[in-house]
């Protein structure tokens, strides 16, 4: 695959960094991400996925945009109420850049349609709100060996981490979080609240690391960062990372081991 000459000037300040250079941008023009909730996390890592010139982009939520995620779901504005989340920001993205390939799955992704949701993807970025998600969506990267973005947030603190339990020796989603949560229940930032600036940094955080995996043996940036878990801190502010190590009792990974 070759850049056009208007791809390689919207692209320039990629292409110059060493980093990333001319074979990166490629890769990330021909990766596909699959975006697991398009809200608070979601909005503003679509926005650099999206400016990053990432080629195909699969956008999956069940929701419908309401005024109060005007605060911190960057994509939408009052026009947008009512609307579905997935349509809306595929609009945004056409919008954006109509070169990329943005589809919308307006539906919740279950058992019966995980496989085939995340298809195909370079990584999948999950920042949904439900752990019963969450563990879906890990067990069924593992299975279908596609490396899975995870990103949460909650009040202040926030998690960001990439995963790859399809790997020998590497751990998974599960291996971090256990079985204790495969449920419904988890808190909500209508419960709790949310600062949307936190969640923000928090979105663009797991872009960069989405990246980082798409860039792998095509670019220096590509460190995947295997199951190193960046915990960030809002209100100090700090970074710390501790390593996730493979659960050999997991039932999300252990059988690929």
């Amino acid at each position: 695959m070759t850049l056009s000459a208007d791809r390689l000037d919207r692209f320039t300040r990629h292409i110059v960094l060493p980093e990333v250079g001319g074979a990166g941008q490629v890769a990330l023009a021909q990766a596909h991400v699959v975006l697991i909730g398009c809200g608070g996390i979601g909005s503003p890592a679509l926005q650099y996925l999206a400016g990053a010139g990432i080629g195909r982009l699969t956008l999956v939520d069940d929701d419908v945009v309401d005024a109060s995620n005007l605060q911190r779901q960057t994509i939408f504005t009052p026009a947008d109420i009512g609307r579905s989340k997935a349509e809306a920001a595929a609009d945004w993205v056409r919008r954006f850049d109509p070169v990329l390939d943005a589809r919308a799955v307006a539906g919740r992704v279950g058992g019966h349609n995980a496989a085939q949701v995340i298809e195909s993807a370079t990584v999948v970025l999950d920042g949904c709100d439900n752990f019963a998600t969450r563990l879906l969506v890990s067990d069924t990267c593992v299975r279908q060996g596609i490396p899975l973005t995870t990103a949460a947030i909650g009040r202040f603190q926030g998690q960001v981490a990439n995963f790859a339990g399809h790997l020998p020796g590497q751990s998974c989603y599960r291996c971090f979080v256990g079985d204790a949560f495969d449920a419904e229940d988890c808190d909500t930032c209508a419960a709790d609240g949310v600062l949307g600036a936190m969640v923000g940094m928090v979105g663009t955080f797991a872009a960069m690391a989405a990246m980082r995996v798409i860039l792998e043996g095509h670019a220096a940036l590509g460190d995947p960062q295997w199951g190193k878990l960046h915990l960030l801190d809002g209100l100090t502010p700090s970074l710390r990372t501790m390593r996730i190590v493979r659960d050999e009792a997991c039932r999300g990974c252990s059988a690929s081991a």
